[in-house]
């Protein structure tokens, strides 16, 4: 399995990381199911009164998906102050976001190596940048020298009147790639859902599943993931064998 992450990551010019998961546990402390249950009480009626059914989830991005398409969508204006009321609690939840294992490191030992990191997210870039500046790492994924209006290398949800654009949709993915200038070909993505295997497939870039237990790792080979490994050590020592972790 080492040699197989060696191969995939060694000729890599490009990596691009999902956001919770990889580089951190968002949800740790402002858990996911309390935001869900707070979103849940803030749209609970429709504007007559009458009160809305939501899907029994702990995932909030399962209700955003439900407030545009669900059997009984909201008002267009409503939908999208919802996605804000998410992003809102997204940015919060980073502060007390916890960091994933060797993720700073392995960052940082990447732009030390002459690679270049991006962010692909269902969740907000606002979020991202927040949690990416308390940890220092914000510079890391800030293009040199970028141009004004060229694409920023954090790239999280967007979200307009047809409904945000979620994995397995590829578009974050191909947006954060167009902001590297990467070939495809040369650009790998670190993710921990099967989502992020579909959108990296789609997107035609390679794929490194990060598996924290072991149904995260059953899901991630269900989904077609070739190379899935239990610590991001194990990339880390890939990028840099002298690496004192």
């Amino acid at each position: 399995m080492v040699a197989a992450v060696e191969r995939e990551i060694s000729s890599a010019q490009c990596v691009i990381f999902d956001f919770d998961g990889p580089l951190c546990h968002l949800f740790a402390r402002r858990t996911a199911a309390s935001v869900a249950d707070r979103l849940r009480e803030a749209y609970a009626t429709a504007p007559d009164g009458t009160p809305r059914t939501w899907p029994e989830t702990t995932d909030p991005l399962r209700l955003l998906t439900a407030a545009f398409e669900g059997a009984a969508p909201l008002p267009q204006e409503s939908a999208l102050r919802m996605e804000h009321s998410l992003s809102l609690e997204e940015v919060a939840a980073a502060e007390m976001a916890f960091p994933t294992g060797y993720a700073d490191t392995l960052v940082r030992t990447l732009r030390a190596t002459g690679r270049t990191v991006a962010v692909a997210t269902d969740n907000c870039a606002d979020a991202v940048k927040r949690y990416l500046a308390k940890r220092s790492l914000l510079e890391a994924f800030s293009a040199e020298r970028r141009p004004s209006g060229a694409p920023s290398r954090v790239c999280g949800r967007v979200c307009d009147s047809a409904g945000p654009r979620l994995k397995p949709d590829p578009d974050c993915v191909l947006r954060a790639l167009e902001s590297t200038g990467a070939d495809a070909a040369k650009t790998v993505m670190i993710g921990d859902s099967a989502r992020d295997v579909a959108a990296a497939h789609a997107a035609g870039v390679g794929f490194v599943g990060y598996a924290r237990n072991e149904r995260k790792g059953r899901e991630l080979h269900g989904a077609g993931a070739e190379w899935v490994v239990p610590s991001l050590r194990e990339v880390l020592l890939t990028v840099d064998p002298l690496a004192h972790v």
